[in-house]
């Protein structure tokens, strides 16, 4: 892929009295349970055995799983550590969310990714999302909607658990669908977040899951190729727009040339400049 040069073009550093008798109780309880079972083999008949491949062979990269108490079923995520943590400190995290149809993995592979994490000190997590075109809730108000949201959070509460975390120092960013599902994901959870990270995302600052009044205070990072055939830059630069218009603190890096996914996934510099955003950007309070 020929090198492109970055072009930084906005920078803003009911109740009832009557008693049921018994066998009344029984055939309620067997029904709610059959439709308790019903729900949840509609969830699981929609997943298939591909949504728990992985796609990175990088040593560094931690295969894990969980079952999901909802359905009970076995979730992968991906998870890095580096080699400089201690848990006796708190550490960086950043969530990071894939594009539609890509393993729960796929980010690690970015050129740099795992080096730039290593060198900078952040835990790393990338959750499923539940399938690999789930959304991550941003899509509608469905049974699988809000289980790719659940697994996100879930997934958050496991490393959170496990390791150390500066809440004061953890971020979301994703790319395409995971840029759609970091507006949802941060609108729906705004105080987790010190810094957001939007790559090529679809929705956008006036989709109707963005919650604008609740992410306003976020510092966001915005990065979009000029020639992207699959999400019009355009529509970030809408997003842009608003953001300004509603004061809030946000870089917008539009990549002259760049197309949908090779901007980023193949450039050392684009990726760093994820890294460079999340940085500088802190919680306060």
């Amino acid at each position: 892929m020929t090198a492109t040069t970055p072009v930084i073009t906005s920078t803003v550093v009911t109740a009832t009295t009557n008693v049921m008798r018994p066998p009344t109780l029984v055939r309620i309880g067997m029904l709610a349970l059959a439709l308790l079972l019903g729900s949840a083999d509609s969830a699981v008949a929609q997943r298939e055995a591909r949504e728990n491949e992985s796609a990175i062979t990088d040593s560094r990269v931690q295969h894990r799983s969980y079952t999901m108490r909802e359905t009970g079923e076995t979730i992968p995520y991906g998870l890095f550590i580096p080699s400089s943590y201690d848990p006796n400190e708190p550490s960086k995290l950043m969530v990071s969310l894939h594009g539609a149809g890509r393993q729960y993995d796929w980010l690690m592979g970015y050129a740099g990714f795992l080096d730039r994490a290593e060198r900078d000190g952040y835990i790393v997590v990338t959750p499923l999302g539940y399938t690999r075109r789930g959304g991550y809730g941003a899509r509608g108000d469905e049974p699988q909607d809000k289980l790719a949201e659940k697994d996100v959070m879930n997934v958050i509460t496991l490393v959170k658990d496990e390791f150390n975390i500066d809440e004061n120092r953890t971020y979301l960013w994703g790319h395409s669908m995971g840029g759609g599902g970091t507006y949802y994901i941060s609108s729906r959870h705004p105080d987790l977040w010190a810094g957001l990270g939007l790559v090529a995302p679809s929705g956008g600052m006036r989709a109707d899951y963005v919650d604008e009044d609740a992410i306003k205070h976020i510092p966001v990072l915005v990065l979009h190729g000029s020639e992207d055939a699959t999400i019009p830059v355009e529509r970030s630069r809408q997003s842009v727009a608003r953001m300004k218009e509603l004061g809030m603190e946000h870089l917008y890096v539009e990549i002259k040339g760049g197309d949908h996914s090779q901007f980023i996934n193949q450039s050392e510099e684009v990726v760093g400049m994820l890294f460079d955003f999340f940085n500088i950007v802190a919680k306060s309070h």
